[in-house]
């Protein structure tokens, strides 16, 4: 039917041609000139008409692939559409009313209200979409909720003008979080590679983009994107299957000069970008976001400086998860009144509210058993873990082990020094695969218990110095399986705790020591044996001891004198040097030598020149030491040290000398106090205890001090001392950094 206007066209064309032949051949008579040029103009219209109407009859329909000349002239001329994926942010014209060219806007990135921190990050990025930089880009990876949208928007606006005249932002996110739950984006969501592309296609204003075969688009898009300045966001590449993610990265690859983009997914990938790693926000910066957010949520304003704290450290500095508390605190019906309940909430979140599964729900089905099991096996750290460790966990090889974690790392489940074979799992990432892989958990729970006891039974106990330094390396991972071991069975935990006190006195752990030797002794008590429970206090009391906190021993002390009321004589003298010990550490010196004489009393009645007599008889000698009875002191102090001699007592052997030499000091004895010093240091090096090196460092450098030579070696020995005393939070740190500063003095005079 469309041709049977250019027929007529064309039969009437050829009509007025025959005509004007006609006139020409045979001119009417009368006609003259008029009458010529009459028909020469008949002629010539009559054969334009019947040309043209030839023309459209036999003209054929252009076919689809002439749309590709359309695209690239128009996406020349045209300012960008604005893209529907802009709505998650801010409202966009129907997509059945085109903007006419004139108004198309430059800028589609979503607005944003305030951002903080990420200057390190935002420099990297700003680096990338540089002129000289010959990458395309930046991809963003980290962590759900950690900020990658944010941070890529955040760079976009920054970018300078003069570089991109267009910025254009589009997203496969297909959900969102806040205070009330998740929200599907099924109507501002471009989920796969090639709806990415046609709505590139639309910001450029190249319409009919999806008219083209999939396979020609990318390079049509190239060609549009030809003499342009656009900077593309894509964001939420995760969402995208990975044969998808790789053709976006390869068309990323072939931007014509002058485009970049910036990329943000939780899969790490090796692309020829700059890679952003993003973790947590830093304290500060977190603080600045819980500010922002509490002149929105009156309930969260009235929290103090702690609660803010307190929520940042549960959070691990996730801005998702700073949010969606922050929105507990100020949603309709919610019955969260504090941060700490907010927090609280996060364990028994409803369906559908749930920002751990909200993060990691959809991720869940995806793993393999190797990384079930690696991920169970990392629930039990709260520091980065070794490869051997979860190997062991496992029972995996450790190629397997490591394919498992690399794999993990790359979906920025958990966080990883490759180069050091270290990996950790986040705090509230752990708690979630405890709640829904219980079974799993268990097992590996099971494996790391059973080593951590073997390791303890065989690098621990009484004088196994060597074995002490295995131990030591190996704690992060015996650590984590302590709580295993406390909720477990008490007898296998009490052999535990015979193991290992000389283990941490040797290292100087006085933290862990506490808490596991209270802890073991509130199930001793639960079990009903006071006699270990009387042990556990004791040891407790020590430890307090060595941190100055002389109320605390003495508690420690009653607690055992209770447990042991009816126990053997032993076990009440070592009670009583527990309270002299107390007395002592609270400047109460007569109590102090009134109570070690009790148990000096006690333990010659069981034994007169027993172990427990010469700790006795120290311990006294030390008291009136500080009391200025210089020559009880002596008296006391070379007594025990003969009973150490006749036991082959090392470690009192060089306790005695230890104070010998400190007494000397305190009598002006320098020389004398010297020799001592050798004699007591070359002891302790042997027996390993770090706070009696530490201690004779000191006196030695004193010694040398107050005789004005061999400064050199003072200076190294009040060095150590100093050192060692920092790293184990001793009392005595605050003399050795006198004497040092002292030293340091005279060597530089």
């Amino acid at each position: 039917m469309k041709k049977l206007v250019p027929l007529l066209i064309a039969f009437l064309g050829l009509a007025l041609v025959i005509a004007a032949f006609v006139v020409w051949l045979e001119p009417p008579k009368d006609g003259g000139v008029f009458t010529t040029a009459g028909a020469i103009i008949s002629f010539v219209a009559g054969l334009g008409a019947s040309i043209k109407g030839w023309m459209d009859v036999f003209k054929k329909d252009e076919p689809a692939n002439n749309v590709k000349q359309e695209l690239i002239n128009r996406s020349e001329t045209s300012t960008p559409i604005q893209a529907q994926t802009v709505n998650i942010y801010q409202t966009v014209p129907n997509s059945q009313s085109p903007i006419p060219n004139h108004q198309l806007p430059k800028n589609s990135l979503p607005q944003q209200l305030y951002f903080f921190g990420r200057a390190d990050e935002l420099k990297t990025i700003a680096s990338a979409l540089s002129h000289e930089s010959r990458t395309w880009g930046a991809l963003i990876d980290g962590p759900g909720g950690i900020g990658k949208t944010a941070l890529a928007i955040k760079a976009a606006h920054d970018a300078p003008a003069e570089l991109f005249e267009r910025k254009i932002f589009i997203t496969a996110k297909v959900r969102e979080l806040n205070a009330d739950g998740e929200a599907k984006l099924t109507d501002f969501t471009r989920p796969t590679y090639l709806a990415m592309l046609d709505e590139l296609g639309k910001e450029l204003g190249a319409d009919g983009l999806e008219k083209l075969a999939p396979d020609e688009r990318p390079n049509e898009l190239r060609l549009a994107l030809a003499g342009k300045k656009a900077l593309i966001i894509f964001d939420n590449l995760e969402t995208l299957p990975e044969d998808e993610r790789t053709r976006l990265f390869q068309f990323l690859s072939r931007l014509p000069e002058g485009n970049k983009a910036i990329v943000t997914s939780r899969r790490r990938t090796d692309v020829d970008a700059r890679i952003v790693r993003l973790d947590r926000l830093a304290r500060d910066e977190a603080l600045q976001l819980i500010a922002e957010l509490a002149a929105k949520y009156p309930r969260l304003a009235r929290a103090s400086q702690k609660e803010r704290e307190d929520l940042y450290e549960i959070t691990q500095g996730n801005p998702l998860f700073i949010r969606w508390i922050a929105g507990q605190l100020g949603r309709e019906g919610s019955q969260c009144r504090t941060i700490a309940e907010a927090c609280a909430f996060i364990e028994k979140a409803p369906k559908g509210n749930d920002p751990l599964e909200y993060i990691f729900g959809d991720l869940l089905e995806t793993f393999t058993t190797d990384e079930t099991k690696v991920l169970a096996a990392l629930t039990y750290f709260s520091l980065p873990a070794k490869l051997k460790w979860i190997a062991d966990m496992t029972s995996l090889p450790e190629r397997a082990a490591e394919t498992a974690l690399e794999d993990l790392t790359d979906r920025s489940i958990l966080t990883s020094d490759l180069s050091a074979q270290t990996y950790f799992l986040p705090p509230l990432t752990a708690k979630f695969i405890r709640a829904r892989r219980p079974d799993a958990v268990t097992q590996t729970g099971v494996a790391l218990t059973d080593r951590a006891h073997a390791l303890i039974m065989q690098y621990g106990g009484y004088d196994n110095f060597q074995g002490f330094h295995t131990l030591d390396a190996e704690w992060d991972f015996v650590y984590a399986a302590l709580p295993r071991l406390l909720s477990g069975d008490n007898d296998r935990l009490q052999t535990v705790c015979n193991q290992l006190p000389q283990f941490f006195n040797f290292t100087g752990k006085w933290d862990e020591w506490i808490w596991l030797f209270e802890q073991a002794e509130k199930y001793s008590v639960a079990a009903e044996n006071k006699e270990i429970a009387g042990w556990r206090a004791y040891e407790a009391g020590f430890v307090y001891r060595l941190r100055n906190q002389p109320a605390e021993v003495l508690a420690c002390a009653a607690r055992a004198a209770q447990y042991w009321q009816e126990s053997t004589p032993r076990n009440k003298a070592t009670a009583v040097s527990l309270r002299g010990l107390g007395h002592k550490l609270n400047k109460d010196y007569l109590a102090a030598i009134t109570a070690y004489r009790e148990a000096v009393e006690i333990d010659q009645s069981i034994s007169p020149e027993s172990e427990d007599v010469a700790i006795d008889l120290n311990s006294l000698a030390s008291t009136e030491h500080l009391n200025e009875d210089y020559v009880a002191a002596e008296r006391d102090y070379r007594e025990a040290l003969r009973i150490d001699k006749k036991n082959n007592d090392h470690e009192g052997i060089a306790l005695c000398t230890s104070n010998l030499a400190l007494l000397a000091l305190d009598r002006e004895q320098w020389a004398e106090a010297e020799s001592l010093a050798r004699e007591a240091l070359a002891l302790a090096e042997k027996v390993g205890r770090q706070e009696l090196i530490a201690g004779v460092c000191h006196s030695l450098a004193k010694a040398l001090l107050k005789q004005n030579h061999n400064l050199d070696e003072a200076l190294s020995m009040s060095r150590r001392a100093v050192k060692i005393f920092t790293r184990l939070r001793y009392p005595n740190l605050q003399s050795a950094q006198e004497t040092l500063a002292e030293i340091e003095r005279n060597v530089g005079a």
